[in-house]
């Protein structure tokens, strides 16, 4: 980390922190409503990922916090293991993680298959909507994301109708309100010039109107004594390991890896002089994450909100991260009872708009240009992720992705032409041992009967392994001087 800054550097980030505090607030507290735990879990998180990832980052524009992708992770840790089980997963994440930067894995995660990641970017989306879309209108989520997914209709239509409880139609109004206020600063933002961020314009707007109203809906709820919401992992926590648990972490590992590399990429494709060092940041999410757990807060990743925000408003070194984190603190021990005057339905809303851009349908057009199999594998890890679980559906789609990868490395096409009694055989791809049976016995069928000249092309083969080799060598001694390999494209004459 720098020491030393020059005056300019200091204000440039000094401003850009707090328009990203300003996004951050929201967003951990909505995160955490999303995720089923207290708001002070959602606090802590954005808290470590400001002053600790922040500290040791490989990618020193980047911020990191509680993001939308773990919320559904976290929320089915909750519910199945309890909020105290939470801290032993997100410790073994965070080990994984520091484990990956020892073992030089950052790198690898630049390979991952983007309809992998766009599709569990677009299922969480799914995820977050639906569930979230319940919580706007102050009911309780279903049991799953199926349920709540088919519900929705359902749920919009009582709106409509008139044995709806007045309750849940003032919450309606405050999501409605915030939804509009989020989408329409975006078309405004220009022309007013101010470093406001939107989700801060919303949630205090809806605020207002909401308590000045005296409206009777759900309101974030705090303990006398906030400190009392976390979840501190003490020695006898580690009796309770299981291996359900275990596996939890490292797919939580997997998943929090994954969303923030991409985000690593992202921020270096929107500034193209920030070169971001893939394993320190593995290291610096491993950290964050160990710590999280053992305090009791949420998983940490990189968010491309929040980094944007960072790049947009004028971050210049991992400083405005880091002071960042300290406008989280200062908000925290100062201004904490402010937050019993949000409602809940306005944190649900900034969910439910997050969640509708998360959802990429441009990904199918762009996908379809690969070919149909890249679009599979979309469609496939949203479907899984909705129907089944998070961690199931990544690993479904790095599977497809790895059955592709086989069948394009094994993948093995043959075109016969004859041109004045010569046949050319043409083969492109790759020639191995699992594409040579097939290969063989359609070279063979072509061969039968016929007495001219060959010309065997493997110019345009990729990849030809020593059993492919073996079987034209062998082809080449039957068939004596009437047959050639050529590897450049020849006329035959």
């Amino acid at each position: 980390m720098k020491l030393h800054y020059s005056k300019n550097e200091f204000w440039h980030d000094f401003l850009a922190s707090l328009v990203v505090f300003l996004v951050a607030l929201p967003l951990c507290l909505g995160i955490a409503l999303a995720s089923g735990v207290p708001p002070i879990v959602g606090l802590m998180a954005g808290i470590i990922g400001g002053l600790v990832v922040g500290t040791f980052t490989g990618s020193p524009l980047q911020v990191s916090g509680p993001a939308a992708g773990l919320a559904v992770m976290v929320y089915e840790v909750v519910q199945v293991h309890g909020l105290e089980a939470l801290g032993i997963v997100c410790l073994i994440a965070g080990l994984v993680q520091v484990a990956g930067y020892f073992l030089k894995l950052g790198n690898y995660f630049k390979a991952v298959s983007p309809a992998v990641v766009k599709g569990m970017l677009s299922g969480i989306g799914l995820l977050i909507f639906a569930s979230q879309f319940h919580v706007m209108l102050d009911h309780a989520p279903k049991s799953s994301g199926t349920q709540n997914l088919i519900t929705i209709p359902e749920a919009f239509i009582d709106i409509f109708g008139a044995s709806f409880p007045i309750q849940h139609m003032q919450a309606a109004t405050i999501g409605l309100i915030t939804l509009i206020i989020l989408v329409g600063w975006n078309f405004v933002k220009d022309k007013i010039k101010l470093p406001i961020p939107a989700p801060l314009i919303a949630i205090v707007s809806a605020s207002l109107i909401a308590n000045l109203s005296g409206l009777q809906i759900n309101y974030i709820e705090l303990p006398d004594n906030l400190l009392a919401g976390m979840n501190f992992i003490g020695l006898d926590s580690f009796g309770s390991i299981n291996l359900d648990l275990i596996i939890a972490g490292i797919g939580m590992a997997l998943v929090a890896t994954t969303e923030t590399l991409l985000c690593v990429t992202a921020v270096d494709s929107i500034k193209p002089d920030h070169k971001s060092d893939y394993d320190q940041e593995l290291l610096a999410q491993g950290l964050g994450n160990s710590l999280a757990g053992i305090i009791g807060a949420m998983p940490i990743t990189g968010v491309i909100v929040r980094s944007s925000a960072n790049l947009e408003f004028g971050g210049r070194t991992r400083g405005s991260t880091i002071m960042h984190g300290l406008w989280l603190v200062a908000f925290l021990f100062l201004f904490s009872e402010l937050l019993g005057y949000i409602p809940t339905s306005a944190l649900a809303a900034i969910l439910v708009y997050t969640g509708y851009k998360l959802f990429d349908i441009k990904a199918f057009a762009k996908f379809s240009e690969f070919g149909k199999f890249e679009v599979f594998i979309y469609v496939a890890t949203i479907a899984s992720i909705v129907t089944i679980n998070l961690l199931y559906g990544v690993i479904i789609g790095y599977a497809l992705a790895l059955v592709q990868l086989i069948y394009k490395l094994n993948h093995c096409e043959v075109n016969f032409t004859e041109e004045e009694g010569a046949l050319r055989v043409d083969i492109q791809g790759s020639m191995t041992f699992l594409s040579l049976p097939k290969l063989s016995e359609e070279i063979d069928k072509k061969l039968e009967g016929h007495t001219g000249d060959i010309y065997v092309n493997t110019k345009e083969l990729r990849f030809m392994d020593s059993a492919s080799h073996e079987f034209l060598e062998v082809l080449n001694k039957n068939l004596g001087s009437s047959m050639k390999v050529i590897s450049e494209d020849k006329k035959i004459a």
